[in-house]
């Protein structure tokens, strides 16, 4: 081989092999930063269950499709602040912020990161939206319930447990909505020939004092997520007590309180992994559709109902969406 011929073959070569070693550089994994309410894993093992599923079922592989940076804010309001920044700071390629509280903390760490929100009541309300159907900024997500199913709560409560005359409505005081549900519920128990009556806890140590003040009452928990994460413990604390109870929420009736009336939040958090899908695909939060609920979930634990002697009523039962038994 000639000189010349030589020195531009291996010239050539040269050459291409940064395009050939850039070629095979494997794409960055998407990093997906998550939110959380409670303390770890295993208190959030429903949901974040549900949200690795809707990933799976859109056809994502944990640890080579995308990666969780899970946050746990362990029911500390002070935590959401930090934790948020954390996961912006370390460049997160999409933030999931679950409960309004963590979306507020999402909202004031980044304008640019997409977050996706889900359990919040109200993201117009909240400014994290512009309208439910088009967010206009870099957050969009699954809204929750609108507060004014009280009254077919409490319908149904009044309906499955005929003798109630008044109801307690456990809530903690620090919650972010929390007036306005006790404002709705109040309405709504007028209209049913009830009265409402308000036992606070604002922390776990609160809730069994707060349920042993409760005499002859129906106990109706009202939406928040550390009651949400005590479920076992109040169901259990209203059975010793034999109090009929109603939730928002059937991960309460699952875990023994007599019956709730709310949207399944495990189809809220498979939807987020649509959200994050459509974003890392190139779709812009601004563009997407705040989803609400579709429909809502009526649920009675029937073994609940026999230890107190309770005898559901046919007409109650026959519109369940789902009975525990």
């Amino acid at each position: 081989m000639k000189r010349r011929q030589f020195i531009k073959l291996v010239g050539g070569a040269a050459a291409a092999w940064p395009l050939s070693a850039s070629a095979q550089r494997p794409k960055p994994i998407p990093r997906i930063g998550v939110l959380w309410h409670a303390g770890n894993e295993q208190e959030e093992a429903i949901y974040l269950g549900a949200l690795r599923q809707g990933f799976s079922e859109i056809g994502y592989v944990e640890g080579e499709d995308f990666v969780l940076e899970n946050r746990f804010a362990s029911e500390q309001y002070e935590r959401y602040a930090p934790l948020a920044a954390e996961l912006v700071a370390s460049k997160v390629d999409v933030l999931v912020a679950v409960t309004t509280m963590a979306a507020r903390a999402a909202k004031q760490a980044t304008t640019t990161i997409p977050v996706v929100f889900v359990v919040v009541a109200d993201p117009v309300g909240e400014k994290f939206v512009n309208s439910l159907a088009r967010s206009g900024g870099n957050m969009t997500g699954v809204g929750t319930l609108p507060i004014d199913v009280s009254r077919k709560c409490l319908a149904l409560f009044k309906e499955a447990v005929p003798r109630l005359t008044q109801v307690s409505l456990l809530m903690n005081p620090t919650y972010a909505s929390i007036r306005s549900y006790v404002e709705e519920y109040r309405a709504a128990a007028g209209s049913l020939g009830l009265t409402v009556r308000e036992v606070q806890a604002s922390k776990p140590d609160d809730i069994q004092a707060a349920i042993a003040a409760i005499t002859k009452d129906g106990l109706v928990v009202a939406p928040d997520n550390m009651l949400w994460n005590e479920r076992k413990r109040i169901a259990e604390l209203a059975l010793s007590r034999r109090l009929p109870s109603m939730s928002w929420n059937s991960d309460m009736t699952d875990a023994g309180l007599l019956m709730s009336y709310g949207e399944d939040f495990k189809v809220q958090f498979r939807r987020v992994a649509t959200y994050v899908d459509k974003i890392l695909k190139g779709a812009k939060p601004a563009d997407l559709p705040v989803e609400l609920p579709a429909r809502y979930e009526f649920v009675i634990n029937t073994n609940t109902a026999r230890m107190l002697g309770l005898n559901i009523p046919p007409s109650v039962l026959a519109r369940t969406d789902r009975v525990i038994e």
